[in-house]
């Protein structure tokens, strides 16, 4: 077999392969075989078709199974024979395969040449701080009291400020179009209401209805209504006054078993402090991955980009459907989401070369025992035995990933020990 390279850039080569003619007619020989027992030609019994007839009844077919054959394997030779490892599967074309001649065609394809590390020490990051003040345990309190909330309807008064009503509305914005909605609880006050809206309501009773026009102004924030004036019915259904519980020891004791509020305080911060370091971790590690991405000195493979890019966006969705939201009609532009994932995709792919880079230059393995603890972890959160977890993850793959993911951990942890990290 003929192989000749050429280096389009510092990851992208291109093969062309030409595999011999004895090889591709032995080939064309056997397959040419196999439709013979199987083929039913006019005028001959099934397996007496002489193979000169099958190859040109059959042609094509035999040809497309021949180069469907010879070409993989070809390129997985050729690969080996140059040194390189393909990042994703080769892009193959200019395929000529004709009995009696060589079977040629060009490949191309992205690998990762080798390249330094660099020190690590130079590596500057900054851990945020991780301290929970007073106040930010009061604010938490004060989301607890507002989440546990007494609605109550009010009687023998208009609506004043600060109320949540339940109103029905019909709508008729600019261009005539109408539409009507049921029940809507409305809190006098909140952003989200239209300008002018809420004093329209102000001191009508429960039983009362009335009709108005909102002018929006030029720069309102939804496009659609900037400039134009949409007339409203409203009929006012029931009028509710939000009570906040006391904050004090019985308050402490419906959040859950706490003797008092202090008992409660205390776990309030722990729970904060726990929040806080995990999201200085978090912090903390993305800006490592944006640090090692810059270290990467080659133009980053697409197709890795892509890839990482298809995963997020199957995360995403996913995500979606576990909220019962179908991602087809979520009204997202997964176009521009698309593309909106593409530089902190290029990030991820970067640092992840790095750390690979890492644990092949400092041998990091992973141990089986390490894996069995991780698929226990899954079982964990899932509610599965670690035998079904582990027959699932060997099923789709899965084991390979973990692996992946583990021996990365480590080198994460590597670097860290190496680099310049500030703050508490």
């Amino acid at each position: 077999m003929k192989t000749e390279f050429e280096e389009v850039n510092a990851t992208r080569k291109t093969v062309r392969v030409e595999i011999p003619t004895d090889v591709v007619d032995t080939e064309i020989d056997r397959v040419a075989r196999d439709f013979a027992r199987k083929a039913r030609v006019p005028g001959f019994r099934p397996g007496k078709t002489p193979p000169r007839v099958i190859k040109q009844r059959f042609k094509e077919q035999i040809l497309h199974d021949v180069a469907h054959d010879l070409i993989p394997r070809a390129v997985d030779e050729a690969l080996h024979e140059g040194g390189f490892e393909a990042v994703d599967t080769p892009d193959v074309r200019d395929v000529k395969i004709e009995e009696g001649h060589p079977l040629t065609f060009t490949a191309s394809f992205d690998t990762l040449p080798p390249f330094e590390l660099g020190d690590f020490s130079t590596v500057s990051l900054t851990r945020k701080s991780t301290a929970v003040t007073d106040e930010g345990v009061g604010d938490a309190l004060q989301r607890l009291r507002e989440r546990a909330a007494r609605y109550d309807v009010v009687e023998g008064r208009g609506i004043v400020d600060g109320d949540i009503v339940t109103v029905d509305i019909d709508r008729t914005d600019a261009n005539g179009a109408t539409d009507s909605h049921k029940d809507v609880a409305i809190e006098l006050g909140a952003k989200a209401n239209p300008p002018g809206f809420d004093e329209q309501l102000l001191g009508l009773e429960t039983g009362a209805g009335k009709s108005f026009t909102i002018k929006f102004p030029t720069d309102y924030p939804n496009g659609e209504l900037a400039n134009t004036e949409v007339s409203y019915t409203v009929s006012v259904k029931a009028i509710k006054r939000r009570n906040l519980p006391e904050l004090d020891d019985e308050f402490a004791k419906d959040m859950g078993e706490f003797e008092n509020l202090d008992a409660l305080r205390v776990r309030v911060k722990a729970d904060l402090e726990h929040e806080a370091q995990h999201s200085a971790e978090h912090d903390l590690r993305g800006e490592l991955m944006k640090q090692l991405a810059s270290r990467v000195p080659f133009e980053i493979p697409a197709a890795l980009i892509e890839r990482e890019i298809d995963r997020r966006l199957e995360d995403f969705a996913g995500r979606l459907m576990q909220q019962n939201v179908d991602p087809r009609e979520a009204g997202i532009d997964w176009g521009a989401f698309r593309e909106s994932q593409r530089e902190v995709a290029r990030e991820a792919v970067g640092g992840a070369l790095i750390l690979d880079e890492v644990a092949r230059k400092e041998s990091i393995e992973v141990s089986e025992g390490e894996i069995e603890k991780e698929v226990e972890r899954y079982a964990q959160r899932s509610g599965r035995t670690p035998a079904a977890v582990r027959a699932a993850l060997e099923k789709e793959g899965g084991i390979s990933r973990i692996y992946a993911g583990l021996r990365r951990e480590k080198s994460v942890d590597y670097v860290m020990a190496r680099a310049t990290i500030s703050g508490n």
